[in-house]
């Protein structure tokens, strides 16, 4: 690479780590092209790319964005997933292709600007994704007030069947 190619790929991962959600940091030794396609490809699926950088120009690109904080994680033959959406997504991704091929080894992560361990990075791959999350936090807010206007509801129902009632006993007295 020379000094131009250099300062181009430098720009272009600082713009990539400007604006990353999620990244994963993992080793790849031993893969082979086959599995590293496979693995992209499963990846572009969910919005998610996934590069071999250099870990001089990645230390250096990272100063200044939410990646700063892994600078030291850039050892040895690293990939780099990256998302810019959802930091779930990029976690998941990364998991279930490592259970698939042992080879991957995921090192430490990045979410939000928070460095995570590979132990937490299971964790997050856990959780549902951020659409998932929303609606169960809307159906949360919105539960109390389904009770209250049922509750309400009953009540006015009640007091119709009530006064109904009232109303057919009270012809029943005036015919007898």
């Amino acid at each position: 690479m020379n000094k131009t190619e250099k300062q181009k790929a430098l720009e272009d991962l600082r713009e990539s780590f400007s604006r990353v959600k999620g990244a994963v940091i993992a080793q790849y030794t031993g893969m082979t092209v086959a599995e590293l396609t496979e693995l992209r490809g499963s990846l572009r699926a969910d919005g998610v790319s996934f590069k071999i950088v250099k870990n001089t120009l990645a230390r250096i690109a990272s100063e200044g964005t939410p990646m700063a904080c892994a600078k030291d994680k850039f050892e040895g033959p690293v990939g780099l997933a990256i998302g810019y959406e959802d930091p779930v997504v990029v976690a998941q991704g990364i998991i279930r292709y490592s259970t698939k091929n042992e080879k991957l080894k995921p090192v430490a992560a990045v979410v939000e600007g928070q460095l995570v361990d590979a132990a937490e990075l299971k964790f997050i791959a856990a959780l549902p994704a951020r659409p998932v999350l929303l609606s169960m936090m809307a159906g949360a807010f919105n539960a109390p007030t389904s009770k209250l206007a049922g509750a309400f509801n009953a009540t006015v129902a009640g007091m119709g069947h009530a006064f109904t009632a009232l109303l057919a006993k009270k012809e029943k007295e005036q015919a007898a």
